[in-house]
């Protein structure tokens, strides 16, 4: 048995600062996925693509230690964030509106037959997830992002996320390229909102005229 991964230890990705913009290449990545749309305060969509995902995580992780001599620990629970305006994601949050993909990073060695095998096994159980047959295997290739950590409540990153897109981004030769990524550290059923700790993240390019005149 190898030594336990622990994602938000062991992999650069999973490292932000507070107060602190970082550009970094992200490697591509396979996660555990599953779609829905609306509040997530409220929507039972998004209820029960949590109770999808997390019992396919943790038989996932087992069958790993069992089969392949590989254990770890589950990673932490991600989404991704967009709307038709993204002004109701950014300014308005007006959360009624908004897309998501929730995620849960699978470690890299682990296949597809494994992942379908711990699909299946799940749903043999008496409490079978409402949205089990909802959730894929996909991998997630963002490229250049930027990233940083947000301390507080969701509905306070709403400055952070202003200086990130408005200031830091097009003041690097950058425009955003993809949908908003966090990645919560906390677990927040647990942790008080002023206390949650979230990466978020934004996938760039570089502007037309910067990437001109780097060709």
């Amino acid at each position: 048995m190898t030594d336990k991964l622990d994602v938000k230890k062991d992999l650069d990705a999973y490292r932000a600062q507070r107060g602190r913009f970082r550009v970094l290449d992200m490697p591509d990545l396979r996660y555990l996925m599953i779609d829905g749309h609306g509040d997530p305060n409220t929507s039972p969509a998004f209820t029960q693509a949590v109770e999808a995902l997390y019992p396919v995580a943790y038989t996932l992780k087992f069958a790993s230690r069992r089969e392949l001599g590989r254990d770890y620990v589950v990673p932490p629970l991600e989404g991704l964030w967009w709307a038709d305006d993204m002004a109701a994601f950014t300014g308005a949050r007006d959360k009624s509106r908004w897309d998501w993909t929730m995620l849960l990073l699978v470690p890299d060695g682990i296949g597809g037959e494994l992942v379908d095998a711990a699909i299946a096994q799940v749903g043999t159980k008496k409490e079978r997830p409402a949205r089990l047959d909802d959730v894929r295997f996909e991998t997630l290739s963002e490229g250049r992002c930027v990233q940083t950590l947000h301390v507080g409540s969701f509905d306070d990153e709403a400055p952070v996320l202003a200086q990130m897109h408005d200031e830091f981004i097009p003041g690097n030769g950058l425009r955003m390229a993809g949908k908003h990524h966090e990645v919560y550290l906390s677990d927040f059923r647990r942790v008080p909102p002023e206390k949650q700790r979230t990466i978020l993240r934004q996938p760039v390019a570089p502007v037309d005229g910067d990437a001109a005149r780097h060709a």
